[in-house]
């Protein structure tokens, strides 16, 4: 059903000048890569600005929001205030409350979830919480067809730009378990969910969109 407004207006919610810089480079390839999908899962939304213009710009997919539950409340308010404008995407959902290192909520997670869309997520986790975002994909999404991971990636254990580097550094230092991650690694745990590497495309400020198929 469609998103009603709520009162809370756009200019106080976070907002990512990241996200706004990327999105239409990113949409240029989920377009093909999501282009036989029906119903796509973006783990760890954020402050949903993908999500709103991802879903504006699909609109043969149901795109669903997620994160932890301390982003829910943004997400639903972005996603709501949507629902005021005149090109508001019917097919955007609110989100569900996912945390990769607890049991995935059931309610929600329907069987008709084909694709996963998740966005500068992995460097912030820690390996074993990277270890568990593929697990639950096997466990609790066995009919997923389509996965894209955009972010970050080393390749042979050496940074792909100095800014990474940089980057990575920053990130150890707030919190020590993060990291960029080695893309051959992300690919192994990928293929034990039966998942394999299609597409590796160049993306703006030395990030990275990974591309995944099932079969």
């Amino acid at each position: 059903m469609p998103l009603m407004p709520i009162t809370q207006p756009l200019t106080q919610l976070p907002f990512s000048q990241a996200c706004e810089n990327n999105k239409a480079p990113i949409l240029a390839v989920l377009t093909q890569a999501f282009s036989l999908n029906q119903h796509v899962l973006e783990i760890g939304s954020g402050t949903a600005q993908h999500a709103v213009y991802f879903a504006a710009n699909l609109p043969h997919l149901i795109w669903q929001t997620s994160d932890q539950a301390e982003y829910i409340e943004v997400i639903t308010a972005r996603c709501m205030n949507e629902g005021k404008l005149p090109n508001a995407a019917a097919n955007l959902r609110l989100p569900l409350t996912l945390d990769v290192t607890v049991p995935w909520p059931v309610e929600g997670l329907t069987s008709d979830i084909d694709g996963v869309f998740t966005a500068n997520t992995l460097h912030i986790m820690s390996k074993n919480m990277v270890e568990a975002f593929f697990t639950g994909l096997g466990l609790y999404l066995p009919q997923l067809k389509t996965l894209c991971i955009y972010g970050p990636f080393n390749y042979q254990g050496e940074f792909s730009s100095d800014s990474n580097r940089q980057f990575d550094a920053f990130l150890k230092q707030r919190d020590p378990a993060s990291g960029i991650r080695d893309i051959e690694w992300i690919c192994s745990l990928a293929s034990e969910q039966g998942l394999t590497l299609k597409q590796d495309v160049a993306m703006p400020a030395n990030n990275r969109l990974l591309h995944f198929v099932r079969g």
